[in-house]
């Protein structure tokens, strides 16, 4: 979050359009710089009062210091006059908060709320978005989701394993509940024929990089979920799948994005690699 050494000196602009909570008390300085306020984070986040917050706050910078980013690029402390009646105003001390420091606020919040699960959906998936799109073009983050895409699934496969879905077929169900969660009841057969695909033809493979940055955050919360709830049996394991893909759509319904099946389908992320590996020779 750049400052510009002024932050706290300029008007703040909120931005209200979009259907999303957080991005309802979203702000934007006179200089063009997004923040949050701890204030209107806290309200949001249920917090009613905010000496609890307090304790959220030292956690997330905590996190923040621990993953090798400067404290203060993400969190700026400032003291602002807030309205008490009759015309009064009285100073109360706010944090100014960057998208990933409201990231990491989400992570070490009361996990029981529901707006805060929401939460870490919705800040995970646009500060990985805006990671990789700082650093790549379309298809280059195409390339890099895709080999994440990859390893995770290998991951969330012997996750499953441990909770009990063992059988090749049971793991082609476990998929498909993870599919029709984000998909709105599409399964994979459903997808290909929505997608116009052939049935050799891999969903993922042809997927742009906002549809994989979905699908690959619907995988790691689920592997997540599954080791952290100590889920057992195949049936509680597809219903967990399920129910973390459909907690992907829903935040991509509030940001007012397009429903992952109603992407197009793109060229095959075989051809981008194997075009790549021929201008590298």
């Amino acid at each position: 979050m750049r400052t510009g050494g002024s932050m706290n000196k300029d008007k703040n602009i909120p931005t209200s359009d979009n259907m999303s909570p957080f991005e309802r008390i979203r702000r934007t300085n006179t200089a063009g710089f997004e923040h949050w306020s701890s204030r209107d984070f806290a309200s949001i986040l249920g917090y009613t009062d905010y000496r609890n917050f307090e304790s959220v706050i030292g956690k997330a910078r905590l996190s923040c210091f621990n993953s090798g980013h400067r404290i203060e690029d993400h969190f700026v402390d400032i003291t602002e006059m807030v309205a008490i009646g009759s015309g009064a105003q009285r100073p109360v001390k706010t944090v100014l908060l960057s998208r990933y420091a409201c990231y990491l606020i989400v992570q070490n919040a009361d996990p029981s709320k529901d707006i805060v699960a929401l939460g870490q959906t919705y800040f995970a998936l646009q500060t990985r978005r805006q990671e990789l799109s700082d650093k790549a073009t379309e298809q280059e983050l195409r390339l890099l989701l895709r080999e994440e895409m990859k390893m995770h699934n290998v991951r969330l496969a012997g996750t499953a394993k441990d909770s009990g879905v063992i059988e090749p077929g049971d793991y082609a169900i476990f998929q498909d509940h993870g599919y029709r969660g984000l998909y709105g009841g599409l399964g994979a057969r459903d997808i290909h024929r929505r997608k116009g695909l052939k049935k050799s033809q891999q969903i993922l493979d042809h997927m742009e990089s906002t549809e994989l940055a979905a699908n690959l955050f619907r995988a790691t919360q689920t592997e997540d979920k599954l080791r952290r709830d100590k889920v057992k049996g195949k049936d509680q394991a597809h219903r967990t799948h399920f129910e973390v893909g459909a907690k992907v759509r829903k935040t991509i319904e509030e940001l007012g994005g397009t429903m992952p099946e109603d992407l197009p389908s793109v060229e095959s992320i075989k051809k981008i690699a194997a075009r790549k590996r021929k201008q590298l020779k």
